[in-house]
């Protein structure tokens, strides 16, 4: 990896006040190399620079960052999303494929471009056919110079919590998604839990100092139950949203879900302690016995003295996160201009396992939705250009948004929405039923804000966000089987104000269009890429493809 920071500095003369800007620069090639992170087998992953573990991705609130990606993987598309990053006027550096660009092709380029205005704890990954869980994700870290919590903290650690499968994602989804393959609509169970990539994670603890530890999940499919063996963690902070301090022994977390947490060290070093991480496993349709479910990791105080045994827990106690506040006491938004009620379920279509968002799967369309917005001129704010099975949604400049999620599957979901934050209002106990309205008086008057946040099995949950972030953005379950499956929406987003922004990065648009050309892919039009009529959808896609993996 080659990371390089130019340094430009504004003199205000009056007062000899600075500002220092940056520009930091990764120039990144997708590569395939060999690693074996649960020491059980070797397998191809994907690398960046020919290296595995991927880098972290570091920057500093102000910084504009730039990642050169080259694909150099010979049999397979990519793409790279900054996880919780908002992208505010930089929508098309977002990266999921059809939504906001066309796919890397082999050998092919592609410029990330953006600015960074917001502090806390992300993750990069690739938003390519189900692709991440080979190992193209890594964490992505926004330091902050004027954290609240600064001063409070000794250290920062960084630890990633994962699920990893021995088989590469294009046998496993054409797996999972054939009917006649897999009759159940299973997912695939992963065979470890592993911790930054690896077994037996170690960190080295001083006595008496606290540590700022920035806990990722990079998981697939399963949620993670981690708790450090006596020793409390004090949550600061939740997807990039700086908490008030919540003390806890344990937590959950979802996949793509971030915490941030204190921990302060014993006043003494006669001992060495375990932490774990344990899966969710009321997840999981089967228990196989290859399934290692835990992962230990050590706080090494003392390295001379004998690593514990791993910790055995059996019930975990967990803080529930709609509970959180956040630090800046954000009040509630005002009551919804917008209300979008999704429902969703699993269904059986043209011999394929599918998710449905009211009865309709979402499949990528012939052309990007963010160049359909860019190219529609005033029939942007018709939702049918983008194509039916596009899920879009038009929502209003600085309208106040609801999403009503009612989940109708007898598992929880992990929903993550692109280019915002949103407020946690309601959640459901599991099998509680749709969301029936009524009182809102349960809602919280400073809620949570998250970019990512489970529904129960059987229930519902009520997300509230402003829309002042004009873009096209995707809403989807971040398990990553029922993202290919179909369970995705899209939030065409002030389309309209949109056109105007991208004005002033016109140059960057005629370089993302080049990655389609290269590849003979439409660029402008309706769904179906027809320019001439934004409401004839003649060609757009509205069945599975056979074999969605090629």
């Amino acid at each position: 990896m080659i990371s390089f920071r130019i340094c430009n500095f504004l003199a205000v003369f009056l007062g000899f006040r600075y500002t220092l800007a940056a520009t930091v620069t990764y120039n990144w090639d997708l590569t395939w190399v060999l690693a074996n992170p649960d020491g059980r087998l070797v397998r191809p992953v994907i690398g960046i620079n020919n290296q595995w573990p991927l880098p972290t991705l570091r920057a500093t609130v102000g910084d504009n960052v730039i990642v050169n990606v080259q694909n150099q993987l010979g049999n397979e598309t990519a793409s790279i999303h900054f996880h919780g990053l908002y992208q505010q006027g930089t929508v098309i550096s977002d990266g999921p494929i059809g939504v906001v660009q066309c796919p890397i092709a082999p050998n092919g380029t592609f410029s990330y471009q953006f600015q960074i205005n917001q502090p806390g704890t992300y993750w990069y990954h690739s938003h390519a056919s189900g692709q991440y869980p080979d190992g193209l994700r890594g964490p992505l870290i926004i330091e902050d110079p004027n954290s609240p919590y600064a001063g409070q903290y000794d250290e920062e650690l960084v630890l990633t919590v994962s699920d990893w499968y021995h088989d590469q994602m294009p046998y496993l989804l054409n797996s999972y998604l054939s009917h006649s393959k897999n009759p159940t609509g299973d997912e695939p169970i992963p065979y470890s839990a592993i911790f930054n990539d690896a077994q037996n994670t170690t960190f080295h603890f001083t006595p008496g100092k606290t540590y700022f530890v920035r806990i990722v999940s990079m998981a697939a499919f399963a949620a993670t139950y981690i708790t450090f063996d006596q020793h409390q963690m004090t949550i600061i902070e939740v997807d990039g949203i700086y908490t008030e301090k919540q003390t806890v022994d344990s937590i959950y977390i979802t996949a793509a879900q971030r915490y941030g947490v204190l921990i302060t060290a014993k006043s003494s070093n006669n001992r060495n302690y375990a932490f774990l991480g344990s899966f969710d496993l009321t997840m999981f349709n089967s228990l196989p016995a290859y399934l290692n479910p835990n992962v230990t990791g050590y706080m090494i105080y003392d390295s001379q003295k004998a690593l514990p045994k791993p910790l055995i827990v059996s019930n975990f106690t967990t803080y529930d996160d709609i509970n959180l506040v956040p630090q800046d006491r954000e009040p509630r938004l005002g009551s919804a201009d917008q209300t979008l009620t999704l429902g969703f379920e699993f269904e059986t279509i043209d011999g394929q396992n599918r998710a449905v968002f009211n009865n309709v799967t979402y499949l990528t369309q012939k052309v990007p939705s963010l160049y359909t917005a860019l190219s529609a001129g005033s029939q942007a704010t018709n939702p049918i250009v983008y194509g039916i099975n596009s899920n879009a949604y038009v929502l209003s400049h600085n309208s106040t948004v609801d999403i009503v999620l009612n989940n109708f599957d007898n598992g929880g979901h992990p929903f993550h929405l692109h280019g915002h934050a949103f407020q946690f209002l309601a959640r459901s106990a599991i099998n509680a039923g749709p969301y029936t309205g009524g009182s809102t008086s349960h809602f919280p008057s400073t809620p949570i804000r998250r970019d990512t946040v489970m529904v129960q099995a059987g229930g519902y949950v009520v997300l509230r966000f402003q829309a002042n972030n004009p873009g096209v953005w995707f809403f989807h379950c971040h398990i990553d089987w029922h993202l290919e499956a179909g369970l995705a929406a899209t939030m065409v987003e002030a389309p309209l104000e949109l056109q105007r922004m991208q004005q002033s990065t016109s140059s960057l648009l005629k370089a993302d269009f080049k990655t389609c050309a290269d590849e003979g892919l439409p660029f402008e039009g309706n769904a179906a890429g027809n320019t001439k009529n934004f409401t004839d959808l003649t060609g757009a896609n509205v069945r599975p493809a056979k074999d969605p993996m090629g």
